[in-house]
């Protein structure tokens, strides 16, 4: 009797766990599957390295360059210019003045060569004439194809050279002084033989002078027999005027002696 109650006593415990073993079970099969490895989800890492990883180069922006100022173009001068003798007869002489000694002349409509000007503001141009180039007035010639003498290279002083005195040697400066624009040179007297003088008006002194005329330097050649002169000299030119005395004989010049200009 007993063990018949047990039995039964289990066969009603199992038959009421049963529904409940298949309940978990029904559960169970509908559950999303987990995955057999880790190795199955997604890789986070990967995936955020591709994502933050930029898929090209970004280079910057050059920055525009400071703009450079373009130079302004400066003429070069040329070697020569084309002219013709506008006037009956014109002098050609040995320095870029009118008191400087005669060397040729030249005739109306005689072609020429010109090939340098002055250091100054100055009408005075150097000419092709063989062996020895000479000066003249540029104002009594006509230049091809309308050219101004500016367009001309400066030869003098430097380039160009006048004849040496074998005579003679240069003379000293003694003074130089200022009275307002006014300028007065004195040097040591130098006496040229009659013999040696070209010809009646020759000056025995030739002094270059480079001076300041609103507000630009200007060459010319002032021509002495004494042992001194005055010239006018004025204010405001961004270059300072100097100048020179020179002996003449009709053979060539001596010096020269340099002015040691006045102040102001």
């Amino acid at each position: 009797m007993t063990r018949t109650l047990i039995f039964a006593s289990l066969i009603l415990i199992l038959s009421a766990c049963a529904p409940v073993l298949r309940q978990e079970q029904g559960s169970a099969s509908v559950s999303t599957p987990e995955p057999d490895s880790i190795n199955e989800e997604p890789a986070l890492t990967e995936t955020l390295t591709a994502a933050l990883t930029p898929t090209e180069t970004l280079t910057p922006s050059p920055i525009p360059p400071t703009e450079t100022p373009i130079p302004t173009a400066t003429s070069t001068p040329v070697e020569s210019l084309k002219a013709k003798v506008s006037v009956e007869k014109i002098v050609c002489r040995y320095g870029p003045g009118r008191n400087y000694l005669y060397l040729i002349a030249f005739n109306i409509n005689t072609p020429i060569r010109l090939l340098g000007r002055t250091e100054g503001k100055n009408d005075w141009v150097l000419v092709e004439n063989g062996t020895q180039d000479c000066w003249l007035d540029s104002t009594q010639v006509s230049i091809d194809n309308g050219a101004s003498i500016e367009s001309l290279r400066m030869v003098y002083p430097g380039e160009y050279k006048i004849p040496v005195s074998p005579y003679y040697g240069p003379t000293t400066v003694l003074t130089a002084e200022r009275e307002g624009d006014e300028v007065i040179v004195k040097w040591v007297e130098v006496i040229v033989s009659p013999g040696k003088y070209e010809n009646e008006y020759m000056f025995p002194y030739i002094v270059e002078i480079w001076y300041c005329k609103d507000g630009e330097i200007y060459f010319d050649t002032l021509g002495s027999r004494v042992p001194e002169i005055t010239f006018t000299d004025e204010v405001g030119c961004s270059v300072p005027s100097h100048g020179r005395v020179y002996i003449q004989e009709k053979h060539g010049y001596a010096g020269p002696a340099e002015i040691p200009w006045p102040g102001r």
